[in-house]
């Protein structure tokens, strides 16, 4: 079961990374704070997922909600676009 739920978190980490391009556009040159943070919310997410797992469930909880940041980050550069 463990490795079920490592093997998703990391299936939705390299979703995310992978459709991060689609996101970011020409509004990493007008918004260099919002990439700032999301390189490193990126980089902290890989950290966390190449971490031992024994963490008690807050290594995978962490994950999650890096990706959620990082979602937000992707919507709020989206959003400045408009």
């Amino acid at each position: 079961m463990n490795n079920l739920i490592k093997g998703a978190v990391c299936a939705m980490a390299l979703g995310l990374a992978t459709t991060s391009g689609i996101f970011i556009g020409h509004a990493t040159a007008d918004q260099p704070h919002m990439q700032a943070a999301l390189d490193s919310l990126v980089a902290a997410r890989d950290e966390l997922v190449a971490a031992s797992p024994n963490k008690g469930g807050h290594r995978l909880e962490a994950i999650r909600l890096t990706n959620l940041a990082i979602a937000e980050v992707h919507a709020g550069i989206a959003a400045a676009e408009w």
